[in-house]
């Protein structure tokens, strides 16, 4: 989660997140909602110099907002699906997981609390290393419905198995990439993860951007790597999510307002969605001191990419008092 600090410069940016075409689950997707290519010919500085893959745009076909559980500020961090299709989420603000109950005839949703996980017992052990709060930044499952959360301030990753009413969290060694890792800032750690093919991929934030690749079995890092968009000269990347499907690694790109599809063999870039116009559209806007955007969540199926707001508490500006974050649901191309 990008927060305000000192050394940046307050200057109000206004965020603007798309609108939605349709306000009832379940409606047939219209052609306006697909993923349309766009030229890949941009040029950077960076070793992104001329991209190969093909380039899409997204646009909202669906779009909802999450009530605040309790009526208390949800700043949501991350998503993830069910094998039984529900749609996970979670706030930075604490690790309850929740799941969104979509509500009919309305845009908008209910966060309901998933129960037997991270609660205040099973987290308990751990109570005398956690700096601060809870700082949750991502969640993910494995096929056998276990539930990963990870965490930016003390940089853990945990796993909760609700069938057994277990927590355990895992002792990597993560010396290999440590020279990636904020010695100072506890904002720029872990901000998104995933599981799949008995591996755990970990997004490194920011300073410096890193996606860490974890053997599940021996606890230790076996990859890591940076992907970039077509066209980008930014010294560092901002990862602040990552999903898993069919094979292919999703990494969500606040920053640089995109979703890149990867190859986790060789870590191709196979390709590029981008939805900067989607938060430009005036429909929903956020106001933001900072001008990296305010995608944190991604969740990706068979037709859609999933995406969510943490903005942090603020308001939209045509909603003045309403700081419920945003879910969108894109259309992808295949």
């Amino acid at each position: 989660m990008q927060k305000s600090r000192s050394g940046l410069a307050l200057a109000l940016a206004l965020v603007v997140i798309a609108p939605f075409a349709s306000s009832r689950a379940g409606e047939p997707a219209n052609a306006a909602g697909r993923g349309t290519p766009i030229e890949a010919s941009e040029r950077g500085t960076s070793a992104v110099l001329h991209a190969s893959w093909p380039r899409y745009t997204l646009r909202a076909e669906r779009i909802w907002q999450l009530n605040l559980p309790k009526g208390e500020r949800f700043d949501a961090s991350g998503l993830a699906f069910t094998a039984q299709g529900d749609l996970l989420t979670i706030s930075d603000r604490g690790p309850t997981v929740y799941r969104i109950k979509f509500l009919e005839n309305t845009n908008a949703a209910d966060l309901i609390e998933v129960p037997n996980c991270f609660t205040p017992a099973q987290l308990q052990p751990f109570a005398h290393e956690k700096i601060d709060r809870y700082d949750t930044e991502g969640v993910a499952l494995d096929e056998q419905g276990r539930i990963y959360i990870c965490e930016e301030a003390n940089r853990w990753v945990l796993r909760c198995d609700p069938a057994a009413g277990s927590v355990e969290r895992f002792a990597i060694d993560w010396s290999p990439v440590k020279k990636y890792f904020d010695p100072g800032d506890l904002n720029a750690s872990f901000e998104g993860v995933t599981v799949a093919n008995g591996r755990l991929y970990v997004a490194n934030e920011r300073q410096l951007g890193r996606i860490i690749v974890v053997d599940l079995a021996s606890l230790r890092v076996i990859d890591d790597f940076v992907v970039r968009p077509a066209g980008s000269n930014a010294r560092d990347i901002h990862y602040s999510d990552l999903s898993w499907f069919d094979g292919v690694l999703y990494a969500l790109l606040r920053e640089s307002r995109c979703v890149l599809a990867i190859n986790p063999a060789d870590h191709r870039v196979l390709a590029e969605y981008n939805f900067k116009e989607m938060e430009r559209e005036p429909d929903v806007l956020y106001r933001s001191l900072l001008p990296t955007g305010q995608m944190e969540g991604l969740a990706v199926d068979r037709e859609y990419f999933w995406l969510v707001t943490d903005n942090n508490g603020t308001a939209r500006a045509r909603h003045p008092g309403d700081i419920r974050p945003t879910l969108f649901k894109c259309r992808r191309s295949k």
